[in-house]
């Protein structure tokens, strides 16, 4: 082999290295994002989850003060109270077939 056909063969080695430690960087690049990106879905899926509970809860006390008679919210628990009355009607009719 001549000394040129060496040299070119020696600068192809050495971008053949870079191009697998860039291509090795890449992976874990690429893996440290999706471990971020599982954590950060968790992270929304609690959040989500507190919120509905937080929202159940609301509605719980929005009730309760209505049945007490506490302010504007009377009417709109008892239109909440129909809507349970109508599905639970709707429930016992399927039941019942």
């Amino acid at each position: 082999m001549s000394v040129q056909s060496l040299e070119e063969l020696a600068m192809l080695n050495k971008k053949l290295d870079e191009l697998f430690e860039r291509y090795n960087d890449s992976r874990n690049k690429i893996r440290d994002l999706k471990n971020e990106n599982d954590i950060l879905k968790r992270y929304i899926q609690e959040r989500d989850n507190k919120i509905r509970d937080l929202e159940s809860k609301y509605e719980r006390i929005k009730i309760s003060g209505a049945l007490r008679g506490d302010g504007a919210g009377a009417e709109e628990a008892k239109e909440r109270i129909n809507e349970l009355v109508r599905e639970i009607d709707r429930c016992v009719a399927l039941l019942n077939r």
